[in-house]
């Protein structure tokens, strides 16, 4: 049978649970964000150390004070401190890598290989001196190339530049025929007569009715002589010219 204060209990005691296991949780975290920014800052004077071993001769003299030390500055750099507490790095302590990978396959392949003797050690002596890891030279000698502005832009820039913008003049403009000025426009081009006319390029005269015989409406011409303007016959009479009456 369902009990409501039995759950309501069962409830309260999830809740409290919960509360505790969530601090136990963020006390957990809290350890291990500890635990982890101690390792970094372990590795990371581990690091320095091992620097400082590997460029000890860089430590200032009684002559010539080092690249840490510059005199300009009111105190040395943090370096200088380490370089005289460092003792300096041998061939015999640099750490050797393995790569397992590469070991695995050569056991696997070896048995395939006759098997041969070692070839006798080089009587040369390793060259002593404060030479750069081999691993750095190498990144260094085979680093991508990064080419100045000048070598990475194209020779034929500006031409290839000219011809695009031509390309988006091309493509932005209403018609194909260029513009030319109005005076030269029509120079070089011939007459087209129109399609519904065949008459040469001329006045024609509309008084003759010599041309079409057949197209005539009366046998007589029209009378082209009007009627006189009274107006106009009384001119110079009416009219003072000079101060006189003419």
């Amino acid at each position: 049978m369902h009990n409501y204060y039995a759950l309501k209990k069962y409830l309260e005691g999830v809740a409290i649970k919960n509360v505790i296991v969530r601090k136990e949780l963020e006390k957990y975290t809290e350890i291990k964000s500890r635990e982890k920014s101690k390792q970094d800052i372990e590795n990371e004077e581990r690091d320095k150390e091992f620097q400082a071993r590997k460029t000890h001769y860089l430590l200032s003299t009684k002559q010539i004070p080092g690249i840490y030390n510059s005199p300009y500055k009111p105190f040395p750099h943090e370096m200088e401190i380490r370089l005289q507490n460092a003792r300096p790095l041998s061939h015999k302590d640099r750490p050797k890598t393995k790569d397992s990978s590469n070991n695995q396959l050569w056991t696997d392949c070896r048995a395939a290989f006759p098997v041969m003797q070692p070839l006798p050690p080089i009587g040369k002596k390793k060259p002593q001196g404060p030479f750069r890891d081999t691993m750095e030279v190498l990144q260094q000698r085979y680093k991508p190339l990064e080419p100045t502005l000048r070598v990475a832009t194209s020779i034929n820039s500006v031409e290839e530049a000219r011809e695009e913008l031509k390309r988006q003049e091309w493509i932005k403009r209403m018609h194909e025929k260029a513009f030319a000025p109005f005076s030269s426009f029509r120079k070089n081009k011939l007459y087209e007569p129109l399609i519904h006319t065949t008459s040469n390029y001329k006045q024609i005269s509309f008084v003759s009715r010599e041309e079409e015989p057949e197209k005539w409406i009366a046998k007589q011409d029209f009378q082209t002589v009007f009627t006189p303007v009274p107006l106009f016959d009384k001119f110079g009479r009416m009219y003072s010219k000079a101060g006189g009456i003419v």
